[in-house]
């Protein structure tokens, strides 16, 4: 299902809900409980690398790093170009 098609899903599944007050209250109350895990992820896919910052230690340059990155490339990947 496209992101469009799981929207008009939802809104379908929640317009009979829009009727009981009762309902809307606990589905309300879901929502609250099931924001804050998203948000989590979202955070820790944007911090996890502050934990490696710093964390590198190598004698050679970047230059020379980036070499030898792709001097030990496969044969099926020295054909392309960067």
């Amino acid at each position: 299902m496209t992101a469009l098609e799981l929207r008009a899903e939802l809104f379908r599944e929640i317009n009979p809900i829009l009727d009981n007050e009762g309902l809307m209250i606990k589905l309300l109350n879901f929502m609250k409980v099931i924001a804050p895990a998203k948000e989590d992820v979202n955070a820790m896919e944007t911090d996890w690398a502050s934990d490696f910052a710093g964390k590198w230690r190598d004698s050679r340059t970047t230059e020379e790093i980036i070499n030898d990155i792709r001097e030990s490339r496969t044969g099926n990947c020295r054909d392309i170009e960067l």
